[in-house]
């Protein structure tokens, strides 16, 4: 196992994501995440049959529901701001006209309090469409957040 640049040992788990490509061993972890969502699309098809029973003139509908297409949620990463700049820099590529070369696929696994990993997720064709810094208070004793919102077209557990 890679040397962690950061250890995290008083969460109770944590989410580290890596993008393919990267040259970075970690492209960030994060201390929590939104949108862990895959949703079909219900179709209902409705058709007439004939009645079997009875002699009743007119048929009976039938409606049957069947999966449509897949929809992923977007993912939602916050974590405590850090040195890093690989979230910002991704999100600047995008910014600057270059979203098509800027989707990637890659990987976000959630680690338990010992580094051990206890589930694996696969995203495809993923890019970031929101960045935000929490609100800045000197006087507070509260430690700064850096969110970002990823786009995610497909997103598959692995483990």
């Amino acid at each position: 196992m890679e040397k962690l640049p950061e250890i995290l040992t008083n969460s109770r788990f944590y989410l580290e994501l890596k993008l393919d490509g990267s040259q970075e061993p970690v492209d960030g972890y994060f201390m929590e995440c939104q949108g862990f969502k895959n949703t079909h699309d219900v179709i209902e098809v409705s058709e007439v049959t004939p009645q079997q029973w009875g002699k009743a003139k007119s048929g009976l509908v039938v409606r049957t529901k069947i999966p449509g297409n897949v929809k992923t949620n977007n993912l939602v990463l916050r974590r405590g701001m850090t040195l890093s700049m690989t979230m910002w820099k991704w999100f600047q590529a995008v910014e600057k006209g270059n979203w098509g070369k800027q989707r990637r696929d890659g990987s976000l696994v959630i680690y338990d309090q010992s580094a051990t990993e206890v589930a694996r997720f696969q995203f495809r064709r993923a890019w970031p469409s929101s960045y935000k810094i929490t609100d800045l208070n000197a006087s507070a004793n509260e430690f700064e957040v850096e969110e970002i919102e990823v786009v995610v077209e497909e997103l598959i557990r692995l483990k």
